[in-house]
């Protein structure tokens, strides 16, 4: 008897799109479905702008999501002089501290008022991307496999030194990419936990080490990460994260936000990462989130190879 095929929606979360995968296995890669749609935070900013256009009051329910353009769009909402009310969990989007999101201006309620339109917040839309895929003849799988970027929280902790100590803690517990990929997320990390709970059990990636994991399956990187390692960089729209990488194993690392950097010093982050040269406060100076090195395995390969994707 043919064994059943593995089949999993595998959907990767970010500031401009969201990138969605119909893995089966026996199938070419090049023949599973494979959708680029807008980013959840984009679809909820234009909902917001209309609701602002027509003059009405939101409702914002739903889950926890990531920022960006869906908070640009609820400050320009209060700016034109329009109530925003939330649930406490969707507000958690705008900031994680809620006294902090009602000095906003934003009214914390369990139910929606009476004439507010009510908007869905949520990194995933699983009805939406269910439909879409059904219209074409193509059944939503089972299984769920998420990337996206979480900085963490924590009452009196700065999200960036959070997410460094996260990054940190990771290189010193062994430095495998696969450490980044969860199926209980740590309860700091509430965006993932927000995943966890639309989509329960799914395999839940930070978005840079999923990017650093498939580009692993370029045989080109695979053979140069089987000798002497390799430089991998995943430029994404908001933050470009950058490793020494040998076979699976991260022997440092760096994050930045795209926005500001040039190609001459991504090429600088690069050469220093490579030689095990780049610090913590440097990056943080220009910009950054910072860098992380493996303290266990150290830099002794050459790492010839720099492979970018994005």
């Amino acid at each position: 008897m043919p064994s059943t095929p593995l089949r999993v929606l595998a959907i990767d979360v970010g500031a401009g799109t969201q990138d969605i995968l119909i893995y089966e296995s026996g199938q070419p890669i090049e023949n599973c479905a494979k959708l680029v749609l807008p980013s959840p935070t984009r679809i909820v900013a234009a909902r917001i702008h209309r609701a602002t256009e027509r003059g009405r009051p939101v409702y914002l329910a739903g889950n926890l999501m990531g920022g960006g353009p869906s908070t640009e769009a609820i400050r320009a909402h209060l700016n034109a002089g329009l109530p925003v009310y939330a649930a406490p969990e969707p507000a958690r989007t705008v900031h994680n501290d809620l006294d902090h999101v009602r000095s906003l201006g934003i009214a914390i309620c369990e139910t929606p008022p009476v004439g507010a339109e009510i908007i869905r917040l949520g990194d995933i839309d699983l009805a939406a991307i269910s439909a879409t895929l059904r219209a074409f003849e193509v059944e939503p799988p089972m299984r769920y496999a998420v990337a996206i970027q979480d900085h963490g929280y924590q009452p009196g902790v700065d999200s960036h030194a959070l997410r460094y100590a996260f990054l940190r803690s990771l290189l010193h517990n062994g430095g495998d990419v696969l450490d980044m990929a969860f199926l209980e997320p740590p309860p700091f990390m509430l965006r993932m936990q927000a995943v966890q709970r639309a989509l329960p059990g799914a395999v839940i990636m930070d978005t840079g080490a999923a990017a650093v994991l498939g580009v692993l399956a370029d045989p080109v990187v695979a053979r140069a990460v089987a000798d002497g390692g390799a430089i991998v960089v995943n430029i994404g729209n908001m933050h470009t994260f950058g490793v020494a990488v040998r076979g699976r194993r991260i022997y440092g690392l760096f994050e930045h936000h795209t926005g500001g950097i040039s190609s001459e010093l991504l090429g600088e982050l690069v050469e220093r990462l490579r030689g095990g040269r780049l610090t913590h406060d440097e990056v943080l100076r220009l910009g950054g989130h910072g860098a992380a090195f493996n303290p266990r395995y150290g830099l002794d390969g050459d790492f010839s190879l720099v492979a970018i994707t994005g």
